[in-house]
């Protein structure tokens, strides 16, 4: 998971964090059941006493739930393949529970499986998808908008290293209704006690659905808009190159910065929607870790 969210609507936002108090509260009562000790085997505490042993579990896991609060801004494209850059102040709030279970303004993420370097994992995410306003004078007007859609996915992940090997895949319900996958690799290495360096290159890969959503302009469209019909068919969408700097300022504040540049593939390159292949992002944040 990302220091770097995108607008995240205030839906979304209650339905995540709805789930990782619903998920959050299932691990902790399962892991305060194990780590229970078995009655038999001390003494009953009297009301007025409590029993260090039957409640120092609880203050362990307690001590698990890693939550940072901060905001920055993202300068990135408008839309999709749009050559004007916009300027969006950004809160955060994030929240790892248990080293298993992530949630931030992107989504959650819960490791169901691991096993030595292996990790198997869930997805909830969204797609915030786009509106014809986005972008200069009325650019997109008569393409109509691409409405809102939840994400379900899953990811695989290697660690070798430094380097973490990923891969997802995730279906939007909703919206473009679309599937996309996702190959890549991430490192992150100290250069000091207080300063860590990452990089990030991934390949997604679009099916129709999606790249009809937001590359291809059917009759309807045509008539409506400025652009040519066009057919966007499945394929490689985009790749992805980003460099992120983290500076740990004190135990608990945060600076980070990220930079990075995405570059428009196979037919959502050439689609007439497209005003730059090439698209920017960098952000900068600063976050409390409590």
């Amino acid at each position: 998971m990302y220091l770097f969210p995108a607008d995240l609507p205030t839906r979304a936002l209650l339905s995540l964090a709805s789930a990782t108090f619903i998920v959050g509260a299932s691990l902790a009562s399962a892991s305060w059941a194990a780590d229970t000790p078995d009655p038999s085997d001390e003494l009953v505490p009297t009301p007025t006493q409590p029993d260090p042993a039957r409640y120092g579990p609880i203050r362990t896991k307690l001590h698990d739930w890693e939550v940072t609060v901060g905001g920055g801004a993202m300068y990135k494209p408008s839309f999709e393949g749009s050559d004007k850059m916009e300027l969006s102040p950004i809160p955060f709030v994030s929240a790892r529970l248990f080293d298993r279970l992530a949630i931030d303004p992107t989504g959650l993420e819960l490791d169901a499986y691991k096993h030595g370097p292996f990790t198997l994992g869930l997805l909830v995410g969204y797609d915030s998808g786009r509106d014809e306003d986005d972008g200069d004078d009325d650019y997109l007007r008569g393409l109509g908008n691409v409405d809102f859609g939840v994400n379900l996915g899953v990811k695989a992940a290697l660690e070798y290293g430094p380097a973490e090997f990923y891969g997802t895949i995730n279906k939007t319900i909703g919206g473009s209704d679309g599937l996309l996958g996702k190959m890549g690799v991430e490192v992150k290495q100290p250069l000091s006690e207080n300063f860590i360096l990452g990089l990030d290159a991934s390949v997604t890969v679009a099916d129709e659905n999606y790249m009809d959503s937001y590359f291809s302009v059917n009759n309807n469209q045509a008539a409506n808009s400025r652009f040519g019909e066009y057919k966007a068919d499945a394929g490689f969408q985009r790749a992805d190159f980003a460099l992120t700097a983290t500076y740990l300022a004190t135990e608990n504040w945060i600076v980070r910065g990220k930079a990075g540049l995405g570059l428009l593939l196979g037919d959502a390159a050439d689609s007439p929607i497209v005003q730059k292949k090439t698209q920017p992002e960098f952000g900068l944040f600063v976050a409390y870790r409590f």
